[in-house]
């Protein structure tokens, strides 16, 4: 597998190596000993599987308690996935990444705890799958605003139209009010 860097140093996509022919593929998605080395010493205690339709977006989440890293990939479809760096004393606090994952690019996105993180579905239909290094906790859940103008987050809305979200995300807050690390 080979790290990626991105424009957040903390946040890291992975390229995993893929052996395929006319039979399929094969690919090493994980491997916890490589990943604490090269990529972050945490332990994941939770695997998470989510299917959306075109124009679903969900995000951007995060918990201010029980933080989660997340190791994100998509096995069906693609979407735009979003991390949002929320650490109030690092030097890139407000800024994202932003990457396109799909079934067929294979890629991975490393999104540490302290960062707020929500995905686009671009395709029909995709399938999302992630690991996290703290259990899903409710009571702590916090939510900012997908189109918060400070974000300035280039989301890539397949024919301009407004993406479809559930009535938590449509009520999320502007970074300036949100709880932050």
């Amino acid at each position: 597998m080979k790290v990626v860097e991105t424009a957040i140093p903390d946040v890291k996509i992975l390229e995993p190596k893929v052996f395929g022919d006319e039979r399929g593929f094969f690919m090493e998605t994980f491997r916890e000993e490589w990943f604490k080395k090269d990529v972050a010493d945490v332990t994941f205690v939770q695997d998470n599987h989510s299917k959306s339709s075109q124009g679903i977006l969900r995000g951007l989440h995060y918990q201010t308690e029980q933080t989660q890293g997340k190791l994100v990939r998509v096995i069906q479809g693609e979407v735009y996935d979003v991390a949002v760096d929320l650490r109030k004393n690092s030097p890139t606090f407000g800024r994202h990444v932003g990457i396109l994952l799909s079934d067929e690019n294979k890629l991975q996105l490393w999104v540490p705890e302290g960062f707020a993180h929500g995905f686009y579905v671009t395709t029909e239909l995709a399938e999302f799958v992630y690991k996290c290094t703290d259990y899903y906790a409710p009571q702590f859940e916090q939510r900012v605003l997908w189109n918060d103008p400070a974000l300035d987050i280039q989301w890539p809305l397949v024919n301009g139209q407004a993406p479809i979200l559930s009535e938590k995300d449509k009520a999320g807050i502007l970074l300036i009010d949100a709880p932050v690390f």
